[in-house]
């Protein structure tokens, strides 16, 4: 477990690593806030993150390696194997970011979603599983969570130690899209599902896209595991879903 530490002293480390995509205006606009997978930052990001400013929706990115000093190939040999930086230590960045939207005025804090890769939508999953004791932050209030009003996962780590399956997400009622692979041999389906189900039973609103023949990673023409391919149809038809997915999500 890390040193707790204050959220603003989390905060001056993460901010820097930041990337905001805006639509002009002044606001206040809807923001989803984008966790990447345990390859790191992409280029995949802001291609999401452009499809989402064309529907008046903000994105901020959230580089949770740089900050950490962890290179893309050191990240595949620790935090892709569970190794270092867990789902759990790692939302302290996703209640960093909830934290620095509120001081935002351009930022709409009633239309707030998360999306995650991989990696990044285990982080998520753990934050509202109620892995805050773990994250290592003093005062980061895990009540700021309920602001998510959709949480958008795409081919998402679920195996052990994740936490969704047994806990559930309590209180946390956002809604939630998932994206899996019948081809993905890293994060499967079986444990995502069991996940998914446990939301289901616990009375969220859960909606599944699987994508038949799709890896992991198949929305990254920049992914380096030997195991993805990248689609570009299944990548547009993935982007349609996620802005699908806010639409439904900040009109509510």
């Amino acid at each position: 477990m890390p040193r707790p530490v204050p959220i603003d002293e989390h905060l001056a480390r993460l901010a820097p690593h930041f990337t905001l995509h805006r639509p002009d205006g002044p606001g206040p606009h809807p923001v989803v806030i984008q966790l990447h997978g345990c390859g790191g930052r992409q280029p995949l990001h802001d291609t999401y993150a452009e499809a989402a400013k064309a529907h008046g929706y903000a994105s901020l990115i959230v580089d949770s390696f740089a900050p950490r000093r962890i290179p893309r190939h050191v990240a595949q040999m620790t935090v892709c194997t569970g190794l270092a930086l867990r789902g759990a230590e790692r939302s302290a960045d996703l209640f960093a970011a909830l934290h620095w939207l509120e001081t935002q005025s351009w930022a709409d804090p009633d239309r707030v979603a998360a999306a995650g890769w991989s990696h990044g939508a285990w982080t998520i999953m753990d934050a509202l599983a109620g892995a805050y004791p773990a994250c290592g932050l003093i005062d980061g209030r895990p009540d700021r969570l309920d602001a998510l009003r959709a949480a958008f996962l795409v081919y998402p780590y679920a195996g052990p130690p994740s936490l969704t399956a047994r806990r559930g997400w309590g209180d946390h009622r956002p809604k939630v899209a998932a994206v899996l692979g019948t081809r993905d041999a890293v994060a499967g389906q079986l444990l995502p599902r069991r996940a998914l189900d446990r939301l289901s039973r616990d009375g969220l609103e859960v909606e599944i896209l699987t994508l038949e023949g799709a890896t992991h990673s198949f929305d990254d023409p920049d992914a380096a595991d030997p195991r993805s391919r990248y689609h570009a149809e299944h990548t547009a038809q993935v982007r349609a879903f996620f802005t699908d997915t806010l639409a439904a999500a900040f009109a509510a």
